[in-house]
């Protein structure tokens, strides 16, 4: 697993549970160290054993941390350059659905050892999209969902997100627009400033 999911997901732990949490989970999980490496890779068994620790520390199902992860990777100030990230794929929340076949690959051209599953988006009609998550990294979908909530509230729109669960290998995400400015979205720059 790359350094930097692991690295995402402490952020996450200790933005929102605190460090004492973060030390429990590590210690639980056995890893022997409590800082992820951003541009390490480490054994997939490594990060399967922080989120089963996570989810037991906090009594919580893994997809809802997940889910909650989705939503830090956008909405935390901590994470602004990974939402700049997102922005890029579109003017509107419909531009951007349409943008997430590319974000395996703009994620490559940020970081080049970065794999992250393909995603695929279909059409339903023009308020329903389906997003097909293909396998490659687990509980990627259950992110996508607190991704997609959050860049939704980012852009200003009202969109009912349900995770449908798995057809075949493929996990499937329903994404019903039911307005695309239903408030006013947070600022976004284009250019961006230095501190």
């Amino acid at each position: 697993m790359h350094g930097l999911i692991n690295r995402a997901i402490q952020s996450f732990v200790c933005a929102t549970y605190g460090q004492s949490c973060w030390l429990r989970v590590t210690e639980s999980a056995g890893l022997g160290f409590t800082e992820f490496e951003a541009m390490l890779i480490y054994e997939d068994s490594m990060t399967t054993r922080v989120l089963d620790a996570l989810s037991a520390d906090l009594n919580r199902p893994q997809s809802e941390i997940l889910e909650d992860l989705g939503t830090y990777l956008v909405s935390h100030p901590n994470m602004e350059g990974l939402r700049r990230l997102l922005r890029f794929g579109g003017v509107t929340y419909v531009e951007f659905l349409h943008s997430l076949d590319d974000l395996s690959d703009r994620a490559r051209l940020a970081v080049s050892d970065l794999r992250l599953p393909v995603l695929e988006l279909r059409e339903v009609s023009p308020a329903e999209y389906q997003l097909h998550c293909y396998p490659g990294l687990p509980g990627y979908a259950s992110v996508m969902v607190g991704v997609l909530r959050a860049v939704a509230d980012d852009y200003g729109a009202l969109a009912m997100l349900s995770h449908e669960g798995h057809q075949g290998d493929v996990e499937v995400i329903t994404i019903v627009l039911v307005e695309s400015a239903f408030a006013e979205g947070r600022h976004f720059d284009l250019g961006a400033r230095g501190a």
